[in-house]
């Protein structure tokens, strides 16, 4: 991420932090605990063959099951968090 996009983000969260109180939720893993997921869905077409099992490591559902870690990101914004 270049410098500028890093700033102004920054100066995005600076101005709602003076503005009120920022909410930050995300107990991920239990979300994800929520979803039932196999092997299968953590191994996805990419881990298919990986030499251990890879059921538990949530890291990876941002590539093998990217549109459930999505999911979760849009309810904790509906929810009301500013910042996941």
């Amino acid at each position: 991420m270049n410098q500028n996009i890093k700033t102004k983000r920054w100066e995005q969260l600076e101005a709602l932090l003076r503005e009120r109180i920022v909410i930050i939720d995300g107990a991920m893993g239990t979300m994800i605990q929520q979803y039932k997921l196999d092997e299968a869905a953590f191994r996805g077409d990419r881990f298919q063959n990986w030499h251990k099992d890879l059921k538990g490591n949530n890291d990876l559902l941002n590539v093998t099951r990217p549109q459930v870690i999505q999911e979760i990101h849009r309810k904790y914004l509906e929810a009301g968090a500013d910042i996941i």
